[in-house]
């Protein structure tokens, strides 16, 4: 596995290291010793899988808070997405700014997303399926979120016209 850190300190993107031959391909997708090395650590207790049946779907930006805060690792299976994180932590000197990155079933690439982020992505083609490995269980009680179109993120979504849930539509505002 590889590590590569954003320009967000804390936020990866993972490449699988793929072992090809004339079977197809093997590679490890969550190694607990490989994220040590990069001072991570991540127990799994939950893993999701979301299907978006088409193209433009926006699922976001969600996030638990503390004390039931996760760790995520997203990878898209089939399809494409678009997956954004936002920094949220507070006192973070990278507070507000987001990455992206565009995770396919043919680049394999994975987003380790820390706690203290508020993550989404959509969807750029139909029937797009994503796994997503998470630290902690899900606790409704605990899910917030900030708006998809919150000018102060100003998050570049690739397709305008997007579907997305009358919830993620109204999130709150960040106030300045």
């Amino acid at each position: 596995m590889k590590f590569k850190e954003t320009k967000i300190k804390g936020l990866y993107i993972i490449e699988p290291e793929l072992k090809i031959d004339e079977r197809g391909y093997f590679a490890r997708i969550f190694c607990k010793k490989e994220l040590a090395k990069i001072s991570f650590d991540f127990e799994v207790v939950q893993i999701n899988r979301s299907l978006n049946k088409k193209k433009g779907i926006l699922r976001g930006m969600h996030f638990q808070k503390p004390p039931k805060a996760e760790d995520k690792i997203v990878q898209c299976i089939q399809g494409a997405i678009y997956d954004v994180a936002v920094d949220l932590r507070k006192g973070s000197s990278t507070y507000g700014q987001w990455v992206a990155e565009e995770l396919t079933e043919d680049n394999k690439k994975m987003f380790l997303i820390p706690k203290g982020f508020a993550h989404g992505f959509q969807s750029l083609k139909d029937n797009s399926e994503i796994l997503y490995f998470l630290s902690e269980f899900y606790s409704p009680e605990y899910q917030s979120g900030i708006r998809f179109n919150d000018p102060f993120f100003n998050i570049k979504w690739p397709i305008r016209n997007q579907f997305l849930l009358e919830r993620d539509k109204n999130w709150p505002l960040i106030q300045k």
